[in-house]
């Protein structure tokens, strides 16, 4: 057997078990993304599996690209009118909450190793991202949601903090490293990347749907090739213009994902496989780098410092970003909680190898333990937490349909989910006395497992879902029709609009 047929073997088997480990995730309710880790471990070079590996340049070249795909996937799922009314809420988190968080868990990191505050404040900067993804992937095991704009704030949060805590742990390496490096240097580089990669993201999202709508391939096949092309020309050129390349793809998925372009779809749903095989393979391999006796030493420095962050550094940096925002106390103590750290800070924790930063193993393994802890005593008990602040939500869950409308890129026609609530004024009567929209067009009807292809005749029922084809303002119109207050439906729609 060839040392390539061994590698593929070991690849696919890795690969194979962290598909497995998502739907034992889901079981036990617990975030995926631990037994992605377990799993490196016990394939490493201290585990059963015995592979030797130790590549910190090859882990961080790994996990910026593999973070590339998952926050561009993310902005791609990101819809504006749910995340428009918190956007300065979230980036007030992703801004002044990432650096107050830093500054406490860095001015620990000074007393508990004895470190310089520069090296305390890289610390601090390296675990100062969220992954709102973990969070999620717990709720959803547990059938549970979120009450009010927690879910949306909390999604805008960690895709636009990462870029504040890569600038940060940059900026910070390169204090340690040059002592000497100007304070306003550091300011202006934070300013350019930003409006760099702001702009970068924004420029590249227009144009790839003006481009994408014109171009006419001759393969749908090719289409996903074109936006794996556009994410890592986007994060490159981004970083190369001295822009935040994360922040860039992250933007660019937004943009393009509020948008209306052709295979839009199909699209979203091959990035969002791709994001979760990027996950799989970064936490595996990061899984991989870790050496398992090296933390048995950091140990009690690393619940310390666990336990600051938890309880001091993130509240203290909810509380204080979000000082003005009229935001309930249960709210705030609720966002406190969910901050868990996952791949970002681990990824972050490869820099100081790659750059020569003194004691990069002890950085690396405090950052491990911490993240392992976060997920174990925050991830578990998130549906717990929530509950006690009654904040805790019967979870949506998104209906598959037998059937797909594939957007021709600039048509305004688009296939929209509407729910019949229970105290509907059109429940209990029938499709054709609801003076609908002309326009609109109900294609099909979910009813609790099953399927119904509507007639003037069908009577719809609370909790009924309507597949419904037609322009925004038609749909919209269908909207107001069924979610009017009650015996308000026969003036929820204009006889102009019935008319149109």
């Amino acid at each position: 057997m060839t040392s390539l047929d061994q590698m593929l073997i070991i690849a696919a088997t890795l690969l194979i078990a962290g598909v497995l480990a998502s739907k034992v995730s889901n079981r036990l309710g617990i975030p995926a993304l631990l037994l992605f880790l377990l799993i490196g471990m016990l394939a490493g070079s201290e585990g059963i599996g015995g592979i030797p590996f130790d590549d910190a340049r090859l882990t961080q070249t790994l996990g910026i690209i593999a973070l590339s795909f998952i926050l561009f996937a993310g902005g791609l799922e990101t819809e504006w009118a749910r995340v428009s009314g918190v956007v300065w809420r979230g980036l007030s988190l992703s801004t002044i909450g990432v650096l107050v968080t830093a500054l406490v868990v860095g001015s620990a990191a000074t007393l508990v190793f004895g470190f310089s505050w520069s090296e305390g404040l890289l610390l601090g900067s390296i675990m100062s991202s969220t992954d709102a993804a973990a969070v999620f992937s717990v709720l959803r095991s547990r059938g549970a949601g979120l009450k009010g704009t927690n879910k949306p704030l909390l999604e805008l949060e960690s895709g636009s903090n990462d870029p504040m805590a890569v600038f940060l742990t940059m900026a910070l390496i390169r204090v340690v490293n040059r002592p000497d490096s100007p304070v306003l240097d550091l300011a202006l580089m934070f300013v350019l990347q930003m409006i760099a990669g702001a702009a970068a993201g924004y420029g590249f999202g227009k144009a790839f749907v003006f481009v994408v709508n014109r171009i006419k391939l001759e393969t749908e096949g090719l289409y996903p090739v074109l936006t794996l092309g556009v994410v890592l020309l986007v994060y490159g050129l981004a970083s190369f213009s001295r822009g935040n390349g994360f922040l860039a793809v992250y933007l660019a998925g937004i943009v393009m994902g509020n948008s209306d372009f052709i295979h839009k779809r199909s699209l979203v749903r091959f990035h969002d496989g791709l994001a979760w095989l990027m996950q799989i393979t970064m936490f595996v391999a990061l899984g991989l780098l870790v050496f398992p006796s090296r933390l048995i030493p950091v140990a009690g420095a690393g619940f310390l410092i666990a336990g600051i962050l938890m309880f001091v550094a993130r509240p203290a940096g909810v509380f204080l970003s979000l000082l003005f925002a009229k935001m309930g106390l249960r709210h705030k103590l609720l966002i406190s909680w969910v901050g868990l750290r996952g791949a970002v800070p681990i990824v972050l924790a490869t820099f100081p190898f790659v750059a020569g930063t003194p004691n990069p193993d002890l950085y690396f393994n405090v950052v491990f333990f911490v993240v392992l802890t976060s997920v174990l005593l925050q991830g578990t008990s998130i549906p717990l937490v929530a509950g006690w602040l009654r904040l805790r939500a019967p979870l949506a869950k998104k209906r598959e349909y037998p059937l797909e409308y594939v957007s021709r890129g600039r048509s305004r026609n688009d296939l929209v989910d509407v729910r019949v609530p229970d105290r509907s004024p059109v429940a209990g009567r029938q499709i054709v006395d609801l003076k609908l929209p002309k326009p609109a067009l109900i294609v099909l009807l979910g009813r609790n497992e099953d399927f119904i292809v509507p007639r003037g005749s069908t009577v719809l029922q609370p909790g009924d879902v309507m597949l419904v084809l037609g322009e925004n303002r038609d749909v919209e119109a269908v909207r107001q029709l069924v979610e009017a207050p009650d015996g308000a439906a026969s003036e929820s729609v204009s006889e102009d609009e019935v008319q149109r």
